[in-house]
């Protein structure tokens, strides 16, 4: 079978990067990091709202927050070498993920309140991780972490952000990288589900603004993260390293003086 047979396919899931060098790239990609950028804004954004309530509207766009942070794991588990799952950069990636959730809990309880019927967002990171580690690398260990974290997904459901579907987003877009764009629309799918309601899709359905812009967003952020991911990025796109994790408890406790000062 020829490759241009191979990528009509829908049923297969092999995992290709896009004919861009820069996207293939081992070391950095102007492209990731322009989701990571994304990523980020977006996420301080949603956040305003805790400080300002009249800017609540500011939730919608915040619903690209975390597809796009799936995507850039999604994408960096992508670029690494199959059967290789307890590498150092790997391990390194888990353990900050881990660390990161723990040390941003207080924050996060702080700003959203201590009553928050979840934890913050890392956990579900982390676990979601576990899950692409086994898509990814097919190795019996790598399966057995994906399985266990879907156990403890399902456990934890109530308290876990986005619940078991966030949980599998990253290994859903990691199969939608470089497939062709109607396979996208299975992880939009998936963050439709995590996040909607029928009251709210009956409310889109009727015509309502509010809803309709939520769904499209909710259904449109892993679509446009996959569609920045595969661009040719011509311009300088500062790098997001690991001053990256320092940015969610930072800008938690930011918010919070913030809210303080304002208050």
């Amino acid at each position: 079978m020829d490759s241009s047979s191979k990528s009509a396919n829908p049923c297969d899931f092999s995992l290709s990067w896009p004919d861009s060098a820069e996207v293939r790239s081992p070391t950095r990609s102007a492209a990731l990091d322009l989701v990571k950028w994304l990523a980020l804004l977006t996420m301080l954004l949603d956040h305003l709202r805790f400080v300002w309530p009249e800017v609540s509207g500011l939730f919608v766009p915040g619903r690209l927050a975390f597809p796009l942070f799936c995507l850039a794991i999604a994408a960096n588990v992508h670029r690494t070498q199959r059967g290789e799952v307890f590498s150092s950069a790997n391990r390194r990636y888990a353990v900050s993920l881990l660390a990161f959730a723990l040390i941003s809990e207080i924050p996060h309880r702080l700003l959203v309140g201590a009553d928050s019927a979840t934890v913050n967002v890392l956990p579900t990171l982390a676990l979601g991780l576990l899950v692409a580690w086994g898509a990814h690398h097919r190795t019996a260990s790598s399966i057995v972490l994906a399985v266990l974290a879907l156990i403890a997904s399902i456990v934890l459901e109530r308290w876990i952000m986005y619940g078991v579907l966030g949980v599998l987003l990253p290994a859903t877009l990691l199969m939608a990288i470089g497939r062709p764009r109607r396979i996208w629309l299975l992880a939009s799918a998936l963050y439709l589900l995590a996040n909607c309601s029928p009251e709210l899709l009956r409310d889109a359905v009727v015509g309502e603004l509010y809803p309709l812009l939520l769904v499209g967003v909710l259904i449109g952020a892993p679509v446009l993260g996959l569609w920045l991911l595969g661009r040719e990025v011509n311009f300088s796109t500062p790098q997001v390293g690991r001053w990256g994790y320092w940015f969610y408890p930072a800008h938690l406790l930011a918010l919070c003086l913030a809210r303080w000062l304002c208050g």
